[in-house]
């Protein structure tokens, strides 16, 4: 590689593998692409010598750079929180090709953006490269900064968080994950009858200020009313995932992959009993988010 032609070559090739990591690190194809464009101005600055893995340097130049990137996003202290914003991403959905951020998100596994997102930066490049890409720590600890050792800790850690631990046995979850599956489902489909079958004729949903849009009301309970109020709701519905909410399942609305509003769902039987809607900032960082093992998404 003698070249600048020659690497941007190498970087063509490795563009849709660059393109993944960034996206899993960064949770935004705008700055996925972003990043690959800023390791395209570190790498021409650079003189790779005799480099025998092309896309591992590249792929670690990246990573370098989707760590500060994840850093300064932390710094700014950037969430999603105006309920504006996801009405806006839900007309943006619609209105794009398959091939849009929101699909790729789907791709990817909105939940799992939506926990990679509670991680701190070194948690979250750590858990991407090793457990998603099969990067070795040694090469992960010179990205983070850390020894060998302290990298394995940060993706083992991450991977705790990411997985979770259920709070119910297994055959519970899955029936909980049945239950919210069948919601959503009826949910997306704006299907009135579906979903008076899977909500109990005394359902309650509250929501708090900050979940509540135009004249709503914060507390709303009868299967019919909640049926009703949910139909209005299919485009958000898009954006939602079942998803571990303190141990139980429940459902987060992330538009590509940024959480939005939580749903803690109360199951009994085979039925929704209640749905506790939460938007509040202080109050969704108090959640403890994982992604649902059971059953397909």
């Amino acid at each position: 590689m003698n070249s600048q032609a020659a690497l941007a070559e190498q970087l063509d090739r490795a563009r849709s593998h660059l393109r993944a990591v960034a996206f899993r690190m960064l949770g935004s194809a705008d700055e996925a692409e972003d990043a690959v464009q800023e390791v395209w101005l570190r790498a021409s600055r650079a003189d790779p010598g005799a480099v025998a893995n092309v896309t591992g340097w590249l792929t670690t130049i990246l990573s370098r750079v989707c760590l500060d990137m994840l850093r300064a996003r932390r710094r700014r202290g950037e969430q999603l929180t105006d309920l504006a914003e996801l009405d806006q991403a839900v007309a943006h959905e619609a209105s794009t090709d398959p091939e849009g951020e929101a699909a790729l998100a789907d791709a990817v596994g909105l939940a799992l953006l939506v926990v990679l997102d509670t991680l701190g930066p070194a948690e979250r490049v750590a858990f991407v490269l090793h457990d998603l890409f099969a990067v070795p720590f040694d090469e992960i600890a010179e990205i983070v900064e850390r020894s060998p050792a302290a990298a394995k800790k940060l993706a083992s850690r991450a991977r705790h968080r990411v997985h979770g631990a259920a709070s119910v046995p297994t055959a519970e979850l899955a029936r909980q994950r049945e239950v919210v599956a069948a919601f959503l489902a009826a949910a997306r489909a704006g299907d009135l009858g579906a979903l008076l079958a899977v909500l109990a004729p005394d359902v309650v949903r509250r929501a708090d200020r900050a979940a509540l849009r135009g004249d709503a009301e914060a507390e709303v309970r009868g299967a019919r009313r909640v049926a009703e109020e949910t139909v209005t709701n299919a485009g958000r519905a898009r954006f939602a995932r079942p998803v571990l909410v303190n141990g139980a399942v429940g459902v987060a609305v992330a538009p590509r992959g940024r959480l939005q509003l939580v749903l803690a769902v109360t199951i009994d039987g085979d039925r929704v009993a209640a749905l506790d809607v939460i938007g509040d900032p202080a109050r969704l960082r108090q959640l403890r988010l994982a992604v649902v093992d059971v059953g397909s998404p």
